[in-house]
């Protein structure tokens, strides 16, 4: 239920969780389904944050089909229901929509949980406190007490409120050994203290014979800051990367482009500061959105209609096209210090492996409680300075199903809890962990399921009449692995889809054994698996055509057919496990036949089925 503020002035819930975005929507929806009376508290008019108000609709992360559990898999496969077209459009990700749909989806799933109440346009301005404990927080025109609240905000501003001590900016080799973290300070990390945001806009093709229109220049026009954008790329390379559906692109482009990262540290200062911030950042697209349209051709324009035309608490983009996402997308928060810290180390692939170590506690207990499976992707907006080149991210990647993924690393449930603050979780990229571990953390599907594992410990915390911190862990991971709705994976496994008979089974094998983990990621099953489906596409069409081996993980495809686009080379790419594993016993110069689909933007056929 989508309330009003200003109901009355004072409410009460079981589990209480402030800010809508991506961690926060996953948590509150899934206390809700476990039974916990929950208020969602919300600045923005939209729900999913990164993946929707911040218009990043081409997700990053766990789009393998094993991976592609709880509610982000529940996400994908209701986006591939209501999106026209299918998911598969640009070649940053398997996956680009439209913004609208996604929080459509949450704000469906949302309305239908009669425990579930949301309030929209509303900060929190004050933490309640008994000593240690957190006891709910006031806002503007209410205040709400909860057994348990959640600080779900895009920059941690709740564990900021209760001085809940965390983290803002770098982490040096002293701290905790990271292979990448610089030795000490240097004119680098206090130039950029956290990660750079980027103000998202949705650009749209008009046609060949069309003008958009023009895209006005913001107060600070500096279009030579973005000369050679997309060098090596090309225009259409460059457009095609968040290549969205019905001719529209997702305009969210690193290499000067609308990262921006001037004076990071106003993001946190005071609301005047931060305002200062937001109102540059948003220009600054503005200026890049611009730029393009002034490179490319007036066919190219603001997309229109996309995001609601103004919003209570920013006033920074108030009177601006609905092209421009709701607020940035922030890629690091203040971070809370928690229980346990997640390190680089920890996110790194095993010595002659293929995923990470199970992270354990004293008593040998499996500690995660989520997945991700990224690259250590950190972005500043100037990587030409000479104290970068000395900070070299140690390798994550990996070739897996034709193309790269990022080695699989968990999430321990100690990062979601402070060292000492009662009544409190986290559930956003403001979890427990290091400045250089966030780049691979900070992912939408990583952060949605930290979010779901959230909700469902202060669901459970509700039931047991405890804390998080007293809550056993494999009591939230077997609620997480047999959640009716949504289960969620929480061991990572290459070669196990989650509606696979054994998926069950092998999830708590290993938690049980974690020394029997296998360094490959691969559990042991029959030869012959049956072929299972995922999220990545329900519409295939048949190709056959001479395969090519190149190197491990290297595949193309000259077409025979269809006849219309032979004889074409294609990657040959898949996201399904025992497509993989067919692909790698192939041998070059063999006929082949598949089912699947071409994606023009990235130049592969995503393979579903192979014969």
């Amino acid at each position: 239920m989508h309330l009003k503020p200003n109901v009355v002035d004072e409410l009460s819930a079981d589990v209480l969780v402030v800010g809508a975005g991506t961690g926060g929507t996953a948590a509150a929806l899934q206390a809700a389904r476990r039974g916990a009376k929950t208020i969602l508290v919300s600045e923005f008019p939209w729900l999913g944050g990164m993946l929707t108000s911040a218009g990043v609709s081409a997700p990053d992360g766990n789009e393998l089909a094993a991976f592609q559990t709880g509610i982000w898999g529940a996400f994908l496969r209701s986006l591939h229901q209501r999106q026209k077209g299918g998911l598969d459009n640009g070649w940053v990700s398997f996956f680009t929509y439209d913004p609208r749909i996604g929080n459509q989806i949450f704000t469906d799933w949302v309305q239908h949980l009669p425990n579930l109440q949301w309030i929209s346009g509303q900060v929190p301005l004050e933490v309640l406190q008994q000593g240690n404990r957190v006891t709910g927080i006031r806002f503007a025109d209410f205040t709400v007490r909860a057994h348990l609240t959640l600080d779900a905000t895009e920059l941690g501003d709740v564990i900021a409120l209760a001085e809940v001590p965390h983290r803002w900016s770098w982490e040096f080799q002293r701290e905790w050994g990271e292979p990448s973290a610089p030795i000490g300070p240097n004119t680098f990390t206090q130039r950029y203290p956290v990660q750079a945001p980027t103000w998202v806009v949705i650009m749209q093709d008009y046609g060949a014979d069309a003008v958009a229109p023009e895209i006005p220049a913001p107060p600070l026009d500096n279009p030579a800051q973005f000369a050679g954008a997309w060098d090596n790329y090309g225009p259409e390379r460059f457009l095609n990367y968040g290549r969205l559906p019905f001719n529209r692109f997702m305009i969210n482009w690193p290499l000067r482009g609308n990262d921006y990262g001037n004076r990071l540290d106003r993001l946190i200062e005071s609301e005047t500061a931060r305002d200062e911030f937001l109102q540059e950042a948003s220009g600054h697209t503005q200026s890049f959105a611009r730029f393009i349209q002034m490179q490319l051709g007036g066919r190219y324009g603001l997309a229109e209609h996309i995001f609601p035309e103004s919003l209570t608490g920013n006033r920074a983009i108030q009177n601006q096209s609905t092209a421009y996402a709701l607020h940035p997308y922030y890629r690091e928060s203040r971070r809370l210090q928690g229980l346990v810290t997640v390190r680089e180390q920890d996110i790194l692939p095993m010595v002659a492996g293929r995923v990470a170590s199970l992270q354990t506690d004293s008593a040998g207990q499996v500690t995660a409680i989520a997945l991700g499976n990224y690259a250590n992707d950190h972005h500043y907006t100037d990587t030409g300075e000479p104290d970068m080149a000395s900070l070299p991210l140690q390798p994550k990647s990996l070739r897996w199903g034709g193309r790269y993924t990022g080695t699989p690393f968990t999430i321990p449930y100690g990062s979601l809890i402070p060292a000492q603050t009662d009544g409190l979780l986290v559930c956003e990229k403001n979890i427990s962990v290091s400045h250089i571990a966030n780049g691979a953390t900070r992912l939408q599907p990583v952060v949605m399921g930290i979010g779901q594992a959230a909700g469902m410990a202060a669901a459970l915390c509700v039931e047991r009449g405890c804390q998080p911190r007293d809550l056993p862990v494999r009591i939230l991971q077997e609620a997480l692995l047999t959640e009716p709705t949504a289960p969620a994976a929480i061991i990572p496994l290459f070669n196990l889809t989650p509606d696979h008979p054994e998926w069950l089974h092998w999830q708590r094998y290993y938690l049980d054994r974690p020394d029997a983990y296998p360094a490959d990621g691969d559990c042991p099953l029959p030869s012959v698996v049956t072929h299972h489906s995922s999220a990545s596409s329900p519409r295939q069409t048949t190709f056959t055509g001479i395969f090519h081996w190149h190197a491990p993980q290297d595949y193309t495809i000259t077409l025979t057919t269809p006849t219309e686009i032979s004889p074409q080379s294609w990657t040959l790419v898949t996201l399904q496990p025992e497509v993989d594993r067919k692909l790698q016993t192939c041998l070059t110069g063999q006929p082949l036949t598949v089912w699947g689909h071409l994606n023009q933007a990235g130049n592969w056929l995503l393979v579903e089925a192979i014969s």
